[in-house]
């Protein structure tokens, strides 16, 4: 193990346009700051500096970069590519370093040294920095489907707010909104004065271009209820139309993004040969946000790491011999979302039938055991984090026998 004297510490704190270095030694003397913008000719630039300074003083140069997966990814992934020693400091560690002090001071240069001052203290402990391009491009693909699909439930609700008032009975002949044949007759007939003159077979001779399982009745039914609702104009009607076929028109091109977007994770899903998918409730947005959020599953010794850092593990807090084990708020709180989510789904019920009998089996247990819903859907998570940490691990895939034998 390199002793501290050995090394040049380079604190980084990072931004989107620039990005600012301080150098210190291990007596975390502050010798020289940079700042450099964010390209990779800046890059090239700090390095030379730093190699200067280092050689000067005999030491290696050794790099802490502040979230070094976001706005400093690209000169994370150019520092390693050229063979500098690089380490990723996690935030709250900087930030606990700004706040020990009794005068609080908060600027990039500062910050950029008590980066350094944490890779001085904690040299041997944090994680080295990887450029991770797989995990990296499947989490930015996951990211660009979240806000998809949430952009999507917006258009949506607007959509529901501008019909219900043009058609008040609208959700007896459109079940879903944002059906093929549904979006066609919003944008189409976005109020009740396109209608005039329209017949039942004309409706559905428009229909049956759309989709295949549209009836004449169906079309009959919804221009009985467009005239059961009465008068439904009111003034400026024509701008209101006009926000209802705007929506259509935003909500069918997220559709088709939507559908590339998630061929595009499937594609990508293939590249790590992971058969989370296997295990019942997880689909492909499942394991992809899973996969994402976990990232190289090597970096956790055994399952208990990966519940700990999941936040699904109880932590104590204790003093002078006495406390106890509460829920952990800490933790990754996506991927705790996520375990939570497939472990309701393991003891949802359906028609009075479990969806999963062994989870539910083994939920029941733990609350005849006295434990809470919430308590025994923990100790689900849990299970799942343990069936999840060997599938990933062994490239294996589900295997019901071992679920069976939970405990």
């Amino acid at each position: 193990m390199n002793l501290r004297e050995n090394y040049l510490y380079i604190g980084m704190d990072l931004h989107k346009d620039t990005h600012t270095a301080v150098l210190v030694n291990c007596w975390n003397e502050k010798l020289e700051t940079i700042v450099i913008e964010n390209k990779p000719s800046e890059f090239v630039k700090l390095a030379k500096k730093v190699n200067k300074k280092a050689i000067a003083l005999n030491l290696s140069p050794i790099y802490g970069l502040e979230n070094a997966y976001g706005y400093g990814r690209s000169l994370t992934v150019w520092l390693i590519e050229n063979g500098y020693a690089v380490k990723d400091v996690n935030p709250a560690l900087a930030y606990d370093q700004r706040k020990s002090f009794p005068t609080y001071l908060k600027n990039d240069e500062y910050d950029a040294l008590c980066v350094a001052t944490v890779l001085i203290n904690q040299l041997h402990k944090l994680p080295n920095a990887k450029s991770e391009d797989n995990y990296w491009t499947l989490a930015q693909l996951v990211n660009r489907r979240d806000a998809l699909v949430n952009n999507g439930i917006i258009l949506k609700n607007g959509l529901h707010e501008q019909v219900s008032k043009a058609y008040p009975s609208y959700r007896k002949f459109f079940c879903e909104i944002d059906r093929k044949t549904a979006l066609y007759f919003w944008k189409t007939y976005p109020s009740p004065k396109y209608l005039k003159g329209k017949t039942a077979e004309e409706l559905y001779a428009e229909f049956k271009t759309i989709a295949a399982n549209v009836y004449l009745h169906k079309s009959q039914f919804i221009l009985d209820c467009v005239n059961t609702d009465g008068d439904t104009h009111r003034d400026f009607q024509d701008s209101r139309d006009f926000i209802t076929q705007s929506l259509v028109r935003d909500l069918e091109y997220h559709i088709i993004e939507l559908a590339q977007i998630e061929q595009e994770i499937e594609k990508m899903l293939k590249t790590f040969d992971m058969k989370l998918t296997t295990l019942p409730g997880i689909g492909t947005a499942f394991a992809s946000k899973m996969i994402a959020e976990i990232g190289d599953i090597r970096r956790f010794r055994n399952a208990d790491k990966l519940a700990r850092f999941a936040g699904i593990a109880p932590v104590r807090f204790s003093s002078a011999g006495k406390g106890k084990e509460q829920s952990s708020k800490q933790g990754n709180r996506t991927l705790h979302s996520v375990f939570y989510f497939l472990a309701v789904s393991m003891v949802c019920c359906q028609k009075g039938k479990p969806n999963y009998p062994v989870f539910y089996d083994y939920f029941c247990r733990k609350i005849s055991e006295g434990k809470t819903k919430a308590q025994a859907l923990v100790c689900i998570m849990r299970r799942l984090v343990n069936i999840v940490y060997g599938m990933m691990k062994n490239g294996t895939e589900y295997r019901p026998f071992i679920a069976e034998n939970m405990e």
